[in-house]
């Protein structure tokens, strides 16, 4: 049988290796990818220390998966050997459920999968994924550039296209990372005016090419203060993970302002709720996409020249490349290659 590489962790908490293994075999509705690119996204870490229940080892992490349709399996329509296709954070649903009853997939509540948790993802040279899952690549996208569209480009996309807010409206990104990073730019072409949060002055000239109008350094001002002057912001996408931070901005919301938390921060939102009640404020969370929602984002990633700032690494260092990613200091997402590129 021919073989691969994968990059797997026997145990929880256990190193990454790599190892050989046969290249597997697509089932029944399933296509088998051959890897290019495969983004390190800081949830990899629920992989390497064990933190979704129920998780069995070895497994192969990653979400963030770009490649080529290599095979498909019986049963597959519309998908066939030869495509460009990514799959990310949705790898699957149980079709039964009433969220996916409802066409809301992402959220299933009986079944849901993760590339990398619920089956071996993309830190592999071939990895098998369901044909529900799969996201067309667009030609002007580069694997490289396609795999962290995967998790954080739908984050921040699906996050913004859906909060309400319409072209000329006051939205401020809270943070300038994996997430932010792409929030900003992603809020510039939507047509908001984008205000850019984050500690720092040194940040500014960034924030300014990534396309925000305005820049607030939160260590040198009142955040919320700031937002006010504009107006008030009729949303805030909070990508910094800080609880801290994210509760200094409520005060900067608009009548009937929207926080949307897509970081975790491990610190609570402490929240006032006479600032609620008072402004029609809102809290919520948004939980990156399904498949369509993936293929969405990257179609408008190529016609508005929305990229990923990436540090690459090949398949044989993903123990440095996953902890590059959480150090903190990559610029600012780290992505895996295989050799295969286009």
């Amino acid at each position: 049988m021919a073989k691969m590489r994968a990059v797997q962790i026997a145990q929880a908490n256990g190193p990454f290796e790599i190892v050989e293994r046969e290249i597997p075999q697509p089932g029944v509705g399933d296509v088998r990818i051959k890897v290019q690119a495969c983004g390190i996204c800081h949830s990899d870490f629920l992989t390497k220390e064990g933190r979704w229940p129920g998780i069995r080892y070895p497994r192969v992490p990653g979400h963030e998966i770009a490649g080529i349709i290599d095979d498909v399996g019986a049963g597959v329509v519309g998908w066939s050997a030869g495509q460009r296709a990514g799959v990310g954070w949705h790898g699957g649903h149980c079709g039964h459920c009433n969220s996916c009853r409802r066409g809301d997939f992402v959220t299933c509540l009986i079944a849901p999968q993760v590339p990398g948790i619920s089956y071996d993802g993309g830190y592999a040279d071939y990895m098998i994924a369901p044909a529900g899952a799969l996201a067309l690549i667009p030609d002007e996208l580069s694997a490289v550039e396609a795999a962290p569209i995967m998790c954080a480009g739908i984050t921040t996309f699906n996050a913004l296209r859906n909060s309400g807010a319409r072209a000329g409206d006051v939205v401020a990104i809270v943070g300038i990372g994996g997430l932010g990073h792409l929030g900003i730019q992603f809020a510039a072409k939507m047509g908001f005016h984008t205000i850019a949060v984050a500690r720092g002055a040194t940040k500014e000239p960034l924030a300014k090419k990534l396309g925000a109008q305005i820049y607030i350094d939160s260590q040198a001002q009142d955040v919320a203060a700031e937002l006010l002057k504009l107006g008030g912001a009729k949303v805030i996408l909070a990508t910094a993970t800080s609880g801290k931070a994210m509760t200094a901005t409520l005060g900067g919301l608009g009548v009937n302002g929207k926080l949307i938390v897509v970081g975790a921060p491990a610190d609570p939102l402490e929240v006032p709720a006479g600032l609620l009640i008072g402004g029609r404020h809102a809290i919520m969370g948004w939980p990156s996409g399904s498949s369509i929602d993936s293929q969405d984002t990257m179609a408008f990633s190529a016609w508005t020249g929305v990229r990923s700032m990436n540090e690459v690494f090949p398949l044989d260092r993903a123990a440095e490349g996953y902890d590059r990613m959480m150090s903190g200091d990559a610029r600012f997402r780290v992505v895996l290659t295989t050799g295969e590129l286009k």
